[in-house]
C-alpha cells in the first residue's frame, strides 16, 4: 500500500509527460487527477489505521560504499502518515481543480502538450515531496528535497513566454540552492562525525555529539549545535524563511493552482518536516533551537507587517503562508514538535483553501488579480464568498477562547503555538511577536474580503459585469478543503496538543509517570501548573518525534495564564474591528492614513526593501564582476593579447612546416642528415656513449 502511495504520482506523471500522444491530453489530466486521487485514499487509510509505531518498507538497493549505505527504503511512522494526507490530499485536489481553472487559460505556452506537461509536473512535484517524507536516510530526503526544486522551478516559470515567470522561477532555484548547499553541510558533517546517513544511527549519536567540539570556520563549536543550524539553514531556504525568504511572493508567477500546491502542503512545508524529524538532534542544540524560534518570530512578524499593505490578491495570501510557517517554527524551536506538525496540518487545509478561492476570483474577474479592482463580488461568486470566509474565519483564529479547540482549525493550532511559545519563553520575545503578527493576520486577511466581496465593485466595469462563478469542478475542492479547515483542529486537538501521554502514544514514544521529585521540583519551578503526571520517557529515535524528558513545555503550555491565552483571540478582534472600519465604515481613511505615513507605507510595499538591498549586495558586484571577467579578461587578455600573438606566430610555424613537405627526396634525406648530425653532437657534448 505505502508503495503505491509513493510511486503513483509517478507513473502518472511518466504516462502524461510521455504518453500523452497515446491518450491525449484529457486523458493525461484523467490518469494523473486518478492516481493522486488513489494515493490520497490510501494515505488516509494508512493514516487512521495507523499505531504509532515505526515500521521499515525496503525498496531497492542504491549505493553501498564502505559504511555509506543508501538503500531505498520508507520510514512510515506517525509523522510520515501526517505529512501523507497532507501532500496527497491537497495535491489531489489541486490536480482536480487544474482541470477547471486551467481549461481556458489565457497564458498557457505554446504547443499541443502543454496540458499534459502541466499535470505531468504536477504529479512530479508530488513524487518527490513523497520521497521526501518517506525517506528513510538523508541522501534520499535530499534527492526528494532537490526534486521538489527542480519541479517547483518548472511550474514557477511555466508561463515561460513571461519574463517575469522566468525570472521567478530562476529566483526560487538559485536562493534555494543558497539554503541547500547548508543542508549539504550538515549531512556531511553527520556522515562525518556518526558514519552513517540513517536516521536511526544519527538519532542514536546525538547524545555523543552534543559532547563533541568540531572545527569549522577556523574556530571550535559545539557538533550537535553546529549540524542542526546547517540542517536548519537547508530548512529556511524551503520554508522561506527570513532572509532566504525573497524567492516566496515571486512564486506567484505560476499559476494559482501551483501557487496552492507550493504554499499549502508541500515545498514551504519540507523545512518543518525537516527540523520535527531531526528532533532528536535537535534537543540537544539548544543554542540552535533558540536560533530557530528567534528566526521563526521574526519571520512571522515581519511577513505579516508586508502583507498589511500589499494590493495583489494571491501576494497576501503568499505572506500570510511565510508568517504561518514562522508560527510552526517557534513550535519546533521550543521543543513542541507535535504543536508545529498540527499547525503544518491545518495550515494546509485552509491555507489551501484561500489559494484556490482566490484562483476562482481570479478565474471570475478574467485574470484581474488586484484587490483594488474588486468589491461587491459576493453575489457573483456565493460559493467561493463562502469558501474564502470558512478559510478567513480558520487563518485568523476564530474560536470560544479558553476552550482550546472549540473553533476553526486555525484557532486550535495557532493558540496552541502561543500558549506553547509562552510557557518556553515566560511571555518573552517570541510570544510577543505572535501575538503581534496574529493582529496583523486578522487586519490583512478582513482585508482582502473586505476589499474582494464587499463594498461597490470598482475597476473595469465590464469585468465586473462578466464575471461569474467557477465551474463545479473548482468548487468541489474548494468544499472537501472547507471541512478540513473546520474540523481538523477539534478533530485532532487532543493527539497533537492534549495531555502528554495522549501526544506521546499517538506519535508513538514511550512515555512513564514521572517520579515524586521531578514532580515537586516541576511544582516549584511552575507553580502554577498542576503536578506533573507524565513525561516523555524515551531514548532518541523512539518515535516519529523526541523530546527529552527534562522537556515540560508541552505540560506548561496548559497551564499558562488567563491573558496569555486570550491575548490571540483579543488581537484577532482589534484586527477585524480595524479592518471593518477602513474598509466598510470610512473606505477613504485607508488612503488618508497611507498617504500621512507614507514612509512606512513605501517601507512595507516594498517588502522591508530586501530585495533592493540583495540587488545592492550580491546581484550588481557579480554582474560587475562578469562584465570585468567578459570585457578585459575574455575580450582584451584572450581575444586581444593571446589570440593576436597566437594570429602571429601559429601561421609562420604552419608555413615553416608547409615548406619542410616539398615532396622531393633529397629534402627529407638532407633532414636526415641534419638529425643525425645533432644526436652526434649532442651524445659528444655529453660525454659520449656509456
Amino acid at each position: 500500500m505505502e508503495k503505491i502511495i509513493l510511486f503513483a504520482p509517478l507513473v502518472g506523471s511518466l504516462i502524461a509527460g510521455f504518453g500523452w500522444r497515446l491518450i491525449g491530453e484529457k486523458g493525461a489530466q484523467y490518469v494523473t487527477t486518478g492516481l493522486l486521487f488513489l494515493s490520497c485514499l490510501l494515505s488516509w487509510v494508512v493514516f487512521l489505521g495507523h499505531d504509532g509505531q515505526t515500521q521499515y518498507i525496503h525498496i531497492l538497493d542504491y549505493i553501498q560504499s564502505g559504511t555509506l549505505d543508501t538503500a531505498w527504503a520508507i520510514r512510515m511512522d506517525r509523522l510520515t502518515a501526517i505529512m501523507l494526507i497532507v501532500v496527497t490530499s491537497v495535491s489531489a485536489l489541486v490536480h482536480l481543480y487544474s482541470m477547471g481553472y486551467m481549461a481556458h487559460d489565457d497564458n498557457w505556452g505554446e504547443g499541443e502538450n502543454y496540458k499534459a506537461r502541466f499535470f505531468a509536473y504536477l504529479s512530479f512535484f508530488t513524487f518527490s515531496m513523497l520521497m521526501l517524507v518517506t525517506s528513510d536516510n538523508l541522501v534520499q530526503m535530499f534527492f526528494g528535497w532537490e526534486g521538489v526544486g527542480v519541479a517547483s522551478y518548472l511550474l514557477i516559470g511555466f508561463y515561460y513566454k513571461k519574463p517575469s515567470a522566468n525570472a521567478a522561477a530562476i529566483k526560487a532555484f538559485v536562493v534555494n540552492r543558497v539554503g541547500d548547499f547548508g543542508f549539504a553541510l550538515g549531512i556531511a558533517g553527520l556522515f562525518l562525525l556518526t558514519d552513517s546517513i540513517k536516521f536511526d544511527d544519527i538519532f542514536a549519536a546525538a547524545p555523543a555529539l552534543a559532547e563533541t567540539q568540531i572545527t569549522f570556520l577556523w574556530t571550535e563549536w559545539n557538533a550537535a549545535n553546529t549540524l542542526a543550524f546547517l540542517l536548519f539553514v537547508g530548512a529556511m531556504g524551503k520554508s522561506a524563511q527570513l532572509f532566504l525568504h525573497t524567492w516566496l511572493p515571486d512564486a506567484m508567477e505560476g499559476p494559482t493552482p501551483v501557487s496552492a500546491l507550493i504554499h499549502a502542503a508541500t515545498m514551504v512545508t519540507a523545512g518543518v518536516f525537516l527540523v520535527c524529524r531531526m528532533s532528536p538532534l535537535m534537543e540537544f542544540a539548544p543554542e540552535a533551537m533558540a536560533f530557530v524560534t528567534f528566526l521563526g518570530a521574526t519571520t512571522a512578524f515581519v511577513a505579516a507587517t508586508i502583507g498589511l499593505v500589499q494590493n495583489d490578491i494571491k501576494r497576501v495570501i503568499a505572506y500570510s503562508t511565510m508568517s504561518q510557517l514562522g508560527y510552526m517554527f517557534v513550535a519546533a524551536g521550543v521543543g513542541v514538535y507535535s504543536v508545529a506538525m498540527f499547525h503544518l496540518f491545518t495550515h494546509a487545509f485552509f491555507k489551501a483553501m484561500l489559494f484556490l478561492g482566490a484562483g476562482s476570483v481570479i478565474h471570475g474577474m478574467h485574470h484581474e488579480q488586484d484587490m483594488r479592482n474588486y468589491g461587491g463580488l459576493r453575489k457573483k461568486l456565493p460559493y467561493t464568498f463562502w469558501a474564502m470566509m470558512i478559510g478567513t474565519l480558520a487563518i485568523t483564529g476564530v474560536g470560544i477562547p479558553l476552550t482550546g479547540w472549540i473553533g476553526f482549525a486555525g484557532f486550535a493550532s495557532k493558540d496552541a503555538v502561543i500558549e506553547s511559545a509562552y510557557a518556553a519563553t515566560h511571555g518573552g520575545y517570541a510570544f510577543w511577536m505572535l501575538v503581534i503578527a496574529a493582529l496583523f493576520t486578522s487586519f490583512y486577511s478582513w482585508r482582502l474580503m473586505f476589499l474582494t466581496f464587499y463594498g461597490e465593485a470598482r475597476g473595469n466595469k465590464h469585468t465586473h459585469d462578466h464575471a461569474h462563478e467557477s465551474p463545479m469542478v473548482m468548487l468541489v475542492p474548494l468544499g472537501v478543503l472547507a471541512l478540513g479547515a473546520i474540523f481538523a483542529g477539534a478533530i485532532w486537538y487532543s493527539s497533537f496538543f492534549g495531555k502528554t501521554n495522549e501526544v506521546a502514544k499517538f506519535f508513538g514514544v514511550p512515555y512513564a509517570e514521572a517520579s515524586a521529585e521531578e514532580a515537586k521540583a516541576f511544582a516549584e519551578e511552575h507553580p502554577e501548573a498542576s503536578k506533573l503526571k507524565y513525561v516523555f520517557d524515551g531514548a532518541p529515535g523512539e518515535g516519529a518525534i523526541y523530546t527529552g524528558a527534562d522537556n515540560h513545555v508541552l505540560h506548561t503550555a496548559h497551564y499558562v495564564p488567563t491573558w496569555s491565552k486570550l491575548s490571540p483571540f483579543i488581537a484577532m478582534v482589534i484586527g477585524f474591528l480595524v479592518a471593518f472600519w477602513f474598509y466598510i465604515v470610512n473606505p477613504a481613511l485607508p488612503r488618508k492614513v497611507a498617504e500621512t505615513n507614507w514612509p512606512l507605507y513605501n517601507f512595507l510595499l516594498n517588502k522591508w526593501y530586501f530585495d533592493e538591498l540583495y540587488d545592492a549586495i550580491f546581484v550588481k558586484p557579480a554582474m560587475a564582476i562578469g562584465r570585468f571577467l567578459w570585457k578585459k579578461g575574455d575580450g582584451n587578455v584572450i581575444d586581444g593579447f593571446l589570440n593576436g600573438v597566437a594570429m602571429g606566430i601559429v601561421p609562420f610555424f604552419t608555413r615553416l612546416a608547409g615548406r619542410a613537405q616539398s615532396g622531393y627526396i633529397f629534402t627529407y634525406a638532407f633532414a636526415m642528415v641534419i638529425g643525425i648530425v645533432v644526436l652526434i653532437t649532442w651524445v659528444t657534448l655529453n660525454g659520449g656513449a656509456h
